[in-house]
């Protein structure tokens, strides 16, 4: 006899609410029992049963939603209702008890403001709420496998601290910690049951979990080395996670993995087709993943970088939001094992100059991201890095954030600005700012990132050129010109955006440009060798001798995407051997700079690359 049962997943098993009452944007379990019978013909249900049911929404919309196996005779069918209503949907399945029925069920309206999108270019919203969403992660790679009342301090600290990130792995590639897989064929099911709980956690409080789907070091492919057993993969944890609060990470350094942009490719189409919420996707990378971009899967680009010119010059020529997930990791006494593990008072400025660059940040602390050689610990949930992150939402949370872009007209810092709005000035070493502004009327404030002190000055200032220092030169402070009464004015509107977004043509006309690649000078270099790369300015101005340089080389043939290699004007680079299949291999090394005033130049010189 069919069995049929409905649980809450935003809820402890068993407990609260039913499907047949469910708010929209809360997640909720129908749950089918097969016959014992039926199993017969599905000893690995895995791999031969199949389960989705078709929904149709209040509107008349239908949405397919795929089903789960959760161990022994248990499918489950896990949805999110996006409209207040009537709902009722029909089981399709090769299991003859479940197939063909037919369920309905009311969704209740909620106050939730929906999952993510991007909006306005470089900004995000909620689906359903239109409001802007002010990205702030945190990293705990480790999440599904901590000690759970370690987790639950964690959470319960991050969500006071207004994190509504966390990123975290899916699958971890060491041995020691429980398998997500016994076999390629054999989902842990214990795991996935563990990890759902967590997620639920981290969502009841406001909190979207960041899935990376699998470490470094081609670990994916290694789990799941054919193309069948992948797209298995991604089906299954897209059934189960996809009606939660989540955005997808892609894996851990794409970089590392054998054909990492053809893997990543086939992933993301995975999720295209599996999600039917269509969740934010990218993945992670050594430096950027922008690479990817034009395989048309990715909705925004991601980063792992401190150097201030990658992130500035990819905002001025990229359409998408740009998430730093690792520009620093805080030691803050837990210890550090890479050049990016850095002291409370770097990783502040880190912080605030890649904000600079228009970038939404991912904080991390030795103490608790969970990498290989760190154990994680509550202590280091209060430190004074997570204080400054803090710190930074309540900053913007108070200005229009999500139309903020990269502003130039600016010496003695780094600005964003709404221009005739509001002007927001990073000052690293104090001194005497000059900033261009509209002519218009603006109360003036001065902010202490180190202590969240707010300084406002007596007079308000009317000008086109504003020329001020901040009150002391003990710290870094922020600058911030705004019209208070013209921007709560713009908040009753329901306009999400006040102007266009422009993108810049990037000057490639080396009449045009004001460097050259003084170095190599050779047309050929040897992969997996240093070499020496270098620039040499033509013409020196105030904004040419500010410039930002950012080096990329790519094998264009095996269309791998281009690999950053340089963030400085000069150094030392190493081709990657597994920049290309075969050797040896026309290259196409690229500089890029951008100048003092925003302007982004490029220049290509064409090599070979031999090993």
């Amino acid at each position: 006899m069919f069995r049929f049962a409905v649980w809450a997943a935003l809820s402890a098993p068993l407990l609260a609410q039913t499907c047949t009452s469910v708010a929209t944007y809360s997640s909720c379990d129908f749950v089918f029992e097969a016959e014992i019978g039926e199993m017969a013909a599905h000893p690995n249900p895995y791999l031969t049963a199949t389960l989705h049911g078709e929904f149709r929404s209040p509107r008349h919309h239908t949405l397919l939603v795929n089903g789960f196996w959760d161990g022994d005779r248990r499918f489950v069918l896990r949805f999110t209702p996006t409209d207040p209503g009537a709902w009722d949907f029909r089981v399709t399945s090769n299991i003859a008890s479940i197939n063909g029925k037919v369920v309905a069920f009311t969704a209740s309206d909620s106050e939730a403001p929906g999952f993510l999108k991007p909006e306005n270019v470089h900004a995000w919203a909620y689906t359903e709420s239109r409001m802007a969403h002010l990205w702030m992660g945190d990293t705990s790679y480790r999440f599904p496998w901590i000690d759970r009342a370690v987790f639950d301090q964690m959470i319960e600290a991050r969500a006071k601290q207004k994190f509504n990130h966390i990123r975290g792995l899916v699958m971890h590639p060491e041995e020691k910690y429980r398998k997500a897989y016994l076999s390629p064929d054999q989902p842990n099911i214990a795991h996935f049951r563990e990890l759902d709980a967590r997620i639920i956690a981290m969502n009841q409080k406001g909190i979207f979990a960041d899935l990376v789907l699998a470490g470094d070091q081609n670990h994916l492919a290694n789990v799941f080395p054919t193309r069948q057993q992948r797209e298995r993969f991604i089906k299954y944890v897209a059934a189960r996670y996809s009606p939660m609060m989540i955005t997808w990470q892609g894996v851990q350094e794409f970089e590392e993995y054998t054909d990492g942009r053809a893997l990543l490719g086939e992933i993301g189409e995975y999720l295209k087709k599996f999600d039917p919420y269509k969740h934010p996707r990218s993945t992670h990378t050594t430096a950027t993943s922008a690479p990817l971009l034009s395989d048309g899967w990715m909705t925004h680009a991601i980063y792992q970088t401190s150097a201030t010119g990658l992130g500035a010059i990819e905002r001025q020529i990229l359409t998408v939001p740009l998430v730093n997930a690792e520009f620093a990791y805080e030691d803050s006494g837990a210890g550090k094992s890479h050049p990016h593990h850095v002291d409370s008072d770097t990783f502040r400025k880190t912080l605030w100059n890649q904000t600079m660059n228009g970038m939404y940040p991912t904080f991390g602390n030795t103490g608790t991201y969970g990498g290989r050689k760190f154990e994680v610990e509550a202590r280091y949930l209060e430190s004074p890095g997570a204080k400054t992150m803090t710190a930074w939402y309540d900053f913007f949370a108070r200005t229009r954030f999500w139309e903020l872009q990269p502003y130039f007209e600016v010496d003695g810092g780094r600005a964003l600005a709404l221009e005739g709005i509001e002007y927001i000035v990073y000052v690293e070493k104090p001194g005497i700012i000059e900033l261009v502004t509209e002519k218009k009327g603006y109360e003036v404030y001065w902010y202490r990132p180190a202590t969240g002190e707010v300084i406002k000055d007596k007079k308000d200032y009317k000008g086109e050129r504003f020329t001020g220092q901040p009150p002391d030169q003990s710290s870094d402070w922020v600058l911030h010109l705004s019209r208070d009464g013209r921007k709560e004015g713009m908040l009753k509107s329901w306009k999400f955006e006040s102007r266009r977004v422009h993108k810049q043509e990037v000057e490639r006309t080396p009449a045009k440009i004001p460097f050259v690649i003084d170095s190599p000078a050779e047309d050929a270099i040897q992969a997996g060798k240093p070499v020496r790369f270098s620039s040499k300015l033509t013409r020196e101005t105030r904004a040419s001798k500010a410039m930002l340089y950012v080096w990329t080389i790519e094998a264009t043939v095996d269309h791998q995407g281009y690999r950053v290699i340089g963030t400085t004007q000069s150094g030392d680079f190493t081709v990657p051997a597994s920049l290309s299949r075969n050797y040896p291999a026309v290259i196409n090394l690229r500089l890029y700079g951008i100048n003092a005033n925003g302007k982004v130049y490029a220049l290509d010189r064409v090599m070979r690359a031999d090993r």
